[in-house]
């Protein structure tokens, strides 16, 4: 096997976009049983479909694991989940270092403007996207046209808020978290709602661009001198499309971790009664590791013994029950916490861009009325403020301890050090370090005989 950690094999599991097609299993299972294998580390990436890249992320985020203190009795393998995720062409790596990018909290709060860009679907992207989502492929092409229109006008972003719906609905995969208005059930993001006005929630995604920091009117951004405010508009469109795109992909993160990494989890347990099993997800394998929770077969003790979610890119009220805006109704994920024998660590930045500022966008309905006392938009991401109503603390230095408790949630504020990247997204990326490992490593007990 090429992938390795120091020593040790890194096992690859895939799944396809229902979460069937479980390939290198075989494999595990006969590296488990050969070399006894005691605690089973488990990743999943998030928006990224390259298997060289999440491979790459795998090996640097395990490296760190792997250098920190445990008990010499702990025999750990790795394993990497592949799945069919997509990332934009636009954006940095999973996990890849910015080599301009200031150390730091301090470095994540005044940053260069950076230029917008062209509104239109680059060649890659767009093909990229026809690849990830085949029953899109009509709408797609539609709204590469009208992502390049150079005269927008009033009709153009009416029909490209309908052909985002209507690609919505055709690629939806049929799991929600359980945050949206009715269109949600059909798979169309709260921000598509039939009762928003297209214009509207365009002009909130571009001002949103603005605000983290990229340049509508730059000459190279090729947006200089337009008086056209649809012009404008349009920039919000593109980042709406992103935003659809990454809604089914959230999606979808649940549907594989439900019927595809759940029921290994159970194989793994049937295989081996003893083993120990630790899930750790990223962005929207944040979304896999916890719905796997769903899907463990039958009602026996959990072989799950931690759960450490890294800039979870899904609903903040997942695990909560009721949801708090809507008594009469709970989240996807409402008790699966007590399907862990050990700590659910939710570690979240403030500097997160992609989750502070598009996710919201993306998850909530314009003309909401139902925020209350939560604010202007009850949608918020974990991996920016956290789980709902649970116990906070900051991220420590390794070697130090964390007031875990079994099935129980527990926030990790890791903003002081989760605070690198570029404009819009931020530190949505910035995961390689040895203080997360340690999270790992102390919510699985790894340091103990």
């Amino acid at each position: 096997m090429s992938e390795s950690i120091g020593d040790k094999p890194l096992w690859i599991v895939s799944f396809d976009k229902d979460g069937a097609g479980a390939g290198g299993v075989d494999a595990l299972i006969a590296g488990v049983r050969e070399r006894e294998v005691s605690d089973l580390m488990l990743f999943s990436h998030g928006w990224n479909n390259d298997r060289r890249k999440a491979v790459d992320l795998y090996q640097r985020w395990f490296g760190k694991l792997d250098a920190l203190p445990r008990a010499g009795s702990r025999r750990i393998g790795y394993v990497g989940v592949i799945w069919p995720s997509e990332r934009w062409s636009d954006e940095s790596d999973d996990g890849a270092p910015l080599a301009d990018a200031p150390g730091g909290a301090a470095g994540a709060e005044a940053r260069e403007a950076v230029a917008a860009g062209s509104p239109a679907l680059d060649a890659d992207t767009l093909r990229d996207l026809k690849t990830t989502f085949p029953d899109g492929e009509q709408q797609l092409d539609r709204i590469a046209e009208l992502l390049a229109t150079d005269e927008p006008d009033k009709d153009t972003i009416d029909e490209l808020f309908d052909q985002m719906r209507e690609f919505s609905i055709a690629t939806f995969p049929g799991h929600t978290d359980s945050e949206g208005p009715d269109d949600a059930d059909v798979g169309v993001p709260p921000m598509l709602s039939a009762e928003n006005e297209p214009a509207e929630v365009f002009r909130e995604f571009a001002m949103q661009l603005r605000k983290s920091g990229v340049d509508l009117d730059s000459e190279e951004g090729g947006a200089a001198g337009f008086g056209d405010v649809f012009k404008k508009v349009l920039h919000g469109a593109k980042e709406a499309l992103r935003a659809a795109t990454y809604w089914q992909m959230k999606n979808r993160a649940g549907v594989v971790g439900e019927r595809g990494l759940g029921p290994l989890l159970g194989r793994l347990h049937g295989e081996f009664p003893g083993l120990r099993l630790n899930l750790i997800g990223h962005s929207f394998g944040a979304r896999v590791v916890s719905y796997a929770l769903n899907g463990i077969p039958g009602e026996q003790v959990s072989p799950v013994k931690s759960v450490t979610l890294l800039q979870g890119a899904f609903s903040s009220f997942s695990f909560a029950d009721p949801l708090p805006f809507d008594r009469n109704r709970r989240g996807g994920l409402a008790g699966r916490a007590g399907r862990v024998d050990g700590p659910v660590s939710v570690c979240f930045s403030q500097h997160d861009g992609a989750l502070s500022n598009f996710y919201p966008l993306a998850s909530k309905v314009a003309r909401d009325n139902a925020a209350g006392a939560h604010g202007d938009n009850p949608w918020t991401a974990m991996g920016a403020v956290g789980a709902f109503d649970v116990p906070q603390v900051d991220l420590r230095p390794v070697g130090t301890e964390y007031p875990f408790a079994t099935g129980q949630l527990i926030n990790i504020d890791a903003s002081a050090t989760v605070a690198n990247g570029r404009a819009p997204f931020g530190a949505h990326s910035d995961i390689v370090h040895d203080s997360l490992a340690w999270v790992a490593v102390k919510a699985g007990r790894l340091d103990t005989p």
